[in-house]
């Protein structure tokens, strides 16, 4: 059964990650915390993360908004220490609860069609947030996903610039965690049995991708969104 249910996990994210350019986190973590322990389930999070994004850099390369990338990475190195230092020492449950409130709370504004204009500092504040939630809970989407989203961000560009900033975060993440905290055999052996089906979703979720519109495409964002901030808040309760 649980065989199954990782599966159905690592399949669907992978679609989703590969049609949207989000999501592989936000769906796939919280069901695999409660197949593995908190560390394997981040760590092959990351490992399958960084598999996906590699595999697809080089189709995307074209629509990557190469500035706002350097800003997202330059706050990253802001948020990665300050993210393993909460996985350190803060109550995991806690933070998940402040996060899935604040997530709701932004979504609703989104929703309302509230925007907010880029700026170089907000850039550099949504990556170091994203970082931070990354060496955390391995969840980057949220804070980028909000943020461009707010910005009426083209699909395309958000696609592209989150995928090739996930290469990076994600890579540098999975070496803090393993010089701080550690991995397992498990951990490698599981991401290996994850592998084709990855390349199964990605290559399902690229046929999708050009079958969704920028409004099919928000209403997604608005739906994942919400579904990710309830699960923060009544999952930690």
């Amino acid at each position: 059964m649980d065989i199954a249910i990782f599966i159905l996990i690592i399949l669907f994210a992978s679609i989703l990650q590969t049609s949207t350019g989000f999501g592989f986190s936000i769906m796939a973590t919280p069901f695999l915390l409660l197949l593995f322990n908190p560390v394997e389930a981040i760590q092959i999070n990351l490992v399958l993360s960084i598999v996906i994004s590699f595999a697809m850099i080089r189709t995307i390369h074209k629509d990557i908004d190469y500035q706002l990338l350097k800003r997202f990475s330059l706050g990253s190195v802001i948020g990665l220490p300050i993210g393993i230092l909460i996985l350190l020492f803060v109550d995991v449950d806690t933070l998940k609860i402040g996060i899935g409130l604040l997530i709701l709370g932004l979504t609703l504004l989104l929703i309302i069609r509230f925007r907010v204009n880029r700026t170089s500092k907000r850039d550099i504040t949504a990556g170091s947030i994203s970082g931070a939630l990354t060496s955390s809970i391995g969840m980057p989407g949220p804070p980028l996903l909000l943020y461009l989203s707010g910005t009426d961000t083209d699909k395309a560009r958000l696609r592209s610039t989150t995928l090739a900033f996930y290469l990076l975060i994600y890579t540098v993440s999975l070496v803090l965690q393993i010089s701080t905290i550690g991995t397992s055999i498990s951990t490698w052996t599981l991401s290996l049995y994850g592998l084709p089906l990855v390349f199964a979703g990605l290559y399902i979720g690229q046929k999708l991708y050009h079958k969704i519109n920028q409004q099919q495409f928000r209403l997604i964002t608005y739906i994942i969104l919400i579904l990710t901030g309830l699960y923060l808040l009544f999952g930690s309760a």
